[in-house]
C-alpha cells in the first residue's frame, strides 16, 4: 500500500476524536486495518477518489446505504444547489417542509401527519417520545437496530446483554441511566410466542420493529403483530430507516400489506443529504404537542430539498427496481463464484442490501483479504454491497473478475495448500453489527 495520505489522517484523527470517527461503521478497523484509504476527496456515479488522488469503484456500502441514486446525483444536487443561492436557513419556515409532508402522507395512504430530523437516531428517538406520549406507558418492546440513544441501549441495564443479536455483542451502556432497566424489551424476529410473552408480563405500550432485514416474516409473522398490537391498543411503529424505498416506492411494508401505526425514513431519502422523517396517524402524531420535540438544525432546507428531488427521481426511474435487480445479480454470481472455488459462504439480506459472510474459523481473516487485495485492484469491497442506480452490469462483471483471482487464495487457504495469515499485509478486521434480522 503505496497511499498513506488518508491513513496518516486517521491517525492523527483518533488523536483528535474519540473512536476517530462518527459512526461505527466507517471506522476503517471495520475493513482494513492500517491500510484502508479513510477519507475521501470526491465521489460521483458509483466512484469514490481518496485523499492520493486514486479512483475506486464503491462496490462496498455506498455511504452506509444512503446514495441510492449514486454520489452526487445531478438532479438531486442541483436542486440543493438553488436552495444554497436563495438561503438555507432564516427566521422563518421553509415551504418545502410542509410539501414533503404532503408527499409522505400521499405515500402512505395510512397516515396523517409528519415530523422531521435529520439523523435516524433522532428520527426514532423522536417515534418513541410521541408513541409513550399516545399510549400512556412506558415500556417498549423492539426488534431490530433503532439508533444509539438511551431508551434504545437501555435494554442492556435489563439482564444483561439484550441487544447482542440487534446490535453488538458485549455492549456497556456506560452512560445510559441505570434506572431505565426493564423499560425497553428486545425480541426475536420471527418469534412471535416471545413477543406475546413480552406484552403478557409487562405493561408494554410500543412495538417496534424493522419490517425485515436478512430474512422475511414466517407463519404470517408481521399480521400477527399487527393483530396484537391491535388488539391491545399497543402502538405499532415500523423503523423503515434502512429497508424503505429499497424494493418498494416507499417503506417496504407495502410488500407484505400490513400498515403500522407510525413509520420512519430515512437513508434513502435524501440520497445522502440529511433527512429523516417520522408519519403516522394523527391519533398518535398528535401527542407530540403534548411533549417537547424540537431543534434548530430540523428547520433548515436543504435536506427537505434534497428528499422532494430524491423522491421525484427515485419514482420516475423506479430505482427500486434497479437496484435490487443489481442485487439479485451480486447474490447469485457470489453464489456461483464460491462453488466454483468450493467455498462455502451464506448469503443474506435484502437484494440491495446485499451481505455474506465466510463459513470458516478464518472468515474474519478472509474478509480482511478481500478488502486489501480488491483494493489493489480498485475496489471498495468487504462482504456486502449495497446497490445503487449506477451501478452498471460492467461494474459487477469487472468486480467479478477481480474478486475471481481473491476467491481462488481463499479456496488454497481453505484446502491448506496456503496460509491466510501471510497473506495480510496488516491486522484482521474488526466484526460489525450482529443482527437477528
Amino acid at each position: 500500500m503505496t497511499n498513506r495520505t488518508g491513513q496518516d489522517l486517521y491517525n492523527k484523527a483518533k488523536t483528535l476524536i474519540p473512536g476517530g470517527t462518527m459512526l461505527l461503521s466507517k471506522r476503517p478497523e471495520m475493513f482494513l486495518p492500517d491500510n484502508w484509504p479513510s477519507y475521501f476527496s470526491k465521489a460521483k456515479g458509483c466512484k469514490v477518489w481518496d485523499l492520493d488522488g486514486k479512483e475506486y469503484t464503491d462496490m462496498c456500502i455506498m455511504g452506509i446505504g444512503t446514495n441510492t441514486l449514486g454520489y452526487g446525483n445531478d438532479e438531486v444536487d442541483n436542486a440543493v444547489m438553488e436552495t444554497v443561492k436563495k438561503g438555507n436557513m432564516s427566521t422563518f419556515n421553509c415551504p418545502e417542509e410542509v410539501a414533503l409532508a404532503e408527499k409522505l402522507v400521499e405515500l402512505n395512504p395510512w397516515a396523517d401527519m409528519v415530523r422531521f430530523a435529520r439523523s435516524g437516531g433522532e428520527a426514532n428517538s423522536i417515534a418513541i417520545r410521541i408513541a409513550r406520549a399516545a399510549s400512556g406507558k412506558d415500556k417498549v418492546a423492539i426488534c431490530g437496530y433503532h439508533g444509539w440513544h438511551d431508551w434504545y441501549l437501555s435494554a442492556n441495564h435489563n439482564n444483561g446483554d439484550g441487544l447482542t443479536g440487534h446490535l453488538l455483542p458485549g455492549l456497556s451502556p456506560n452512560g445510559v441511566p441505570k434506572n431505565l432497566k426493564d423499560s425497553v424489551y428486545p425480541f426475536n424476529y420471527n418469534n412471535y410466542e416471545e413477543l406475546l410473552s413480552i406484552i403478557d408480563t409487562n405493561d408494554i405500550g410500543v412495538i417496534k420493529m424493522e419490517v425485515v432485514r436478512n430474512f422475511g416474516p414466517e407463519d404470517n409473522f408481521l399480521q400477527k403483530v399487527r393483530d396484537l398490537a391491535t388488539q391491545r391498543n399497543i402502538v405499532l411503529i415500523f423503523d423503515e430507516c434502512t429497508s424503505g424505498f429499497r424494493e418498494t416506492y416507499g417503506g417496504i411494508y407495502k410488500k407484505y400489506g400490513v400498515e403500522p401505526d407510525m413509520a420512519m425514513y430515512g437513508k434513502t431519502i435524501g440520497n445522502g443529504y440529511a433527512l429523516t422523517a417520522v408519519v403516522g396517524k394523527k391519533s398518535v402524531m398528535e401527542a407530540a404537542q403534548t411533549s417537547f420535540i424540537s431543534s434548530t438544525f430540523w428547520t433548515e432546507r436543504i435536506g427537505p430539498t434534497a428528499a422532494l428531488k430524491t423522491i421525484e427521481v427515485m419514482h420516475k426511474m423506479k430505482s427500486w427496481d434497479i437496484i435490487t435487480a443489481q442485487g439479485k445479480k451480486m447474490q447469485s454470481q457470489w453464489k456461483s463464484l464460491a462453488e466454483t472455488h468450493n467455498i462455502d459462504i451464506a448469503i443474506s439480506g435484502l437484494p440491495a442490501l446485499s451481505t455474506y459472510s465466510f463459513k470458516s474459523d478464518n472468515a474474519m481473516a478472509y474478509k480482511t483479504l478481500v478488502a486489501q487485495e480488491m483494493l489493489k485492484k480498485g475496489f471498495l469491497a468487504s462482504t456486502n454491497f449495497y446497490a445503487c442506480t449506477e451501478h452498471k452490469d460492467e461494474n459487477i462483471a469487472d468486480y467479478f473478475d477481480a474478486l475471481d483471482g481473491v476467491y481462488k487464495t481463499i479456496s488454497d487457504c481453505e484446502q491448506g495448500h496456503k496460509n491466510i495469515h501471510d497473506l495480510l499485509d496488516g491486522p484482521i478486521c474488526h466484526s460489525g453489527f450482529k443482527r437477528l434480522n
